[in-house]
């Protein structure tokens, strides 16, 4: 597994609006092999995914305010 992305410090407006929907768009989806990200087809949590809810939780957004529907 790669590395994961680093997480900006401080997180501006801009940060969050691209972690928020790193978050909506990389996505659980169910397969037979397990889920997987919607967006890229590989085991979820995906970087981007992971990076998006590391990037809300630095910037204090709790991870149940982070809703998301696949």
């Amino acid at each position: 597994m790669s590395a994961d992305l680093p997480i900006p410090t401080p997180v501006t407006d801009e940060d969050l609006l691209v972690a928020a929907l790193a978050v909506r768009v990389h996505v659980p989806e169910r397969w037979p092999q397990g889920p997987l990200c919607r967006s890229e087809r590989v085991p979820y949590p995906c970087r981007l995914a992971r990076w998006g809810r590391a990037t809300l939780a630095a910037a204090g957004v709790p991870d149940e305010a982070v809703v998301v529907v696949p």
